[in-house]
């Protein structure tokens, strides 16, 4: 079971409490009634974001499509946090929260809940749907500098699959950049290419690899310890064929991507879980 809840009626209290998922020694302790009006992990974001669109060839519009996609997709889930359809042109005219991020591109401040029953074959033949075997789960530390990248890598080896295998995917998007660059990660384009699937449709429902068909961290919403099993549950969804007007026609082979916390440029660690229709 993982559950979060982040509102508050002081605002400022989840956004300080955020800072404990950094590197306190470098950061420093939140004080005494501190008002804080976002997460540090946005500041964080932003300057990943900025990065990646001075390396690439990348423009603030395609961090805007993937909160577009990402809403689209929600729209369809009565259980998302942010339903409201939205465009491009609401996604770059919204308050701006750190430069380059618009208040689109951040995941919201969300409670939710969410739970996972993991039983034997024996057990799960006997339940009356669909089985979902979990063929493989990987932990990988941010030490190395690419924990999305590691954890990927050793959960497709462990489960003799390849990065273009998959029928549907969830990524840890808690700031739109975060999705386009863990398309490389995870293998499905080059660096720094991200943005040219998004472009290209290929990660929309109905593309060849659609990529948070639940509205993802940006609208479904991210409760912190609910968000990785919220992952497995949408994927869980998809492979039993009950995700109703989102679902990924004939779907049998997802991965989930979650990442926590923040360390020297990346998230300190990262879980890939490889699910398969049985």
């Amino acid at each position: 079971v993982g559950a979060e809840q982040m509102n508050h009626v002081d605002r400022s209290r989840p956004f300080n409490a955020l800072r404990g998922s950094t590197d306190i020694e470098e950061i420093g302790e939140s004080e005494p009634g501190q008002i804080s009006a976002n997460s540090l992990l946005m500041d964080f974001y932003a300057a990943v974001a900025q990065r990646y669109l001075d390396e690439s060839g990348a423009e603030l519009s395609d961090f805007a499509r993937v909160a577009v996609k990402n809403r689209k997709n929600a729209t369809m889930n009565l259980l998302a946090h942010l339903r409201t359809p939205q465009s491009l042109e609401d996604v770059l005219a919204s308050r701006m929260i750190v430069a380059p991020l618009s208040l689109p591109m951040c995941s919201p401040v969300t409670d939710g809940a969410a739970a996972i029953i993991v039983c034997s074959d024996k057990v799960g033949a006997s339940i009356g749907h669909p089985v979902v075997q979990v063929k493989a789960s990987a932990v990988a530390s941010g030490a190395s500098g690419n924990p999305v990248g590691d954890a990927a890598a050793k959960a497709y080896t462990d489960s003799s699959v390849g990065s273009q295998d998959f029928d549907v995917i969830e990524l840890h998007d808690a700031a739109a950049p975060a999705e386009l660059m863990q398309y490389h990660e995870i293998g499905l384009c080059a660096k720094g290419d991200g943005f040219r699937l998004i472009r290209d449709g290929v990660t929309d429902l109905g593309g060849a690899t659609p990529v948070n068909t639940s509205g993802g961290l940006l609208s479904r919403g991210h409760p912190l310890g609910a968000t990785g099993c919220a992952q497995i549950v949408e994927l869980v969804h998809q492979l039993r064929g009950t995700a109703g007007a989102r679902q990924v026609e004939g779907a049998r082979l997802a991965l989930a991507v979650n990442g926590g916390g923040w360390l020297d440029g990346t998230y300190a660690l990262a879980i890939a879980t490889v699910l398969a229709r049985s």
